[in-house]
């Protein structure tokens, strides 16, 4: 069986991208590596990208240009949850972050293995989550 190195791209669908980008680069300090009307692309740390897609851009297959290829369509609905790896030290570094931009902590979760989940919303109402070592046998 081939191996899978990880995951490298996660994707949200948004409704308004610029309010997105507000939060995405305003409350969870992301910094994007290129951008356009219908998506933005953000670092998230040890070789992952968070892919911000405007629902409903990309139900098209999109043509890349000098013959480098084609990007097949694709879309989603509704509230997704994604997870951003933190160190426990920046715990309350984060909790002071969200509650300093007025983002209401829904949940909290301490795991057997001792990691610690912090649960928000983005302005799409997708579930976000801060998560400290311990949560996966893996991480």
């Amino acid at each position: 069986m081939p191996k899978l190195n990880g995951v490298l791209e996660t994707a949200l669908y948004v409704e308004d991208m610029d309010r997105a980008r507000v939060f995405f680069e305003g409350v969870m300090g992301l910094t994007a590596f290129t951008a356009d009307h219908r998506f933005t692309a953000y670092d998230v740390g040890a070789g992952s990208v968070l892919l911000l897609f405007l629902r409903g851009e990309t139900l098209e297959t999109v043509h890349l240009p000098k013959g480098m290829g084609t990007i097949p369509p694709h879309d989603g609905q509704g509230r997704v949850h994604m997870a951003f790896a933190i160190a426990i030290r920046e715990l309350a570094a984060w909790e002071s972050q969200l509650d300093d931009h007025g983002i209401a902590i829904e949940g909290r979760t301490h795991w057997p293995k001792g990691g610690e989940s912090l649960y928000f919303r983005d302005p799409d109402g997708h579930l976000l989550e801060l998560a400290t070592p311990g949560v996966w046998p893996n991480y």
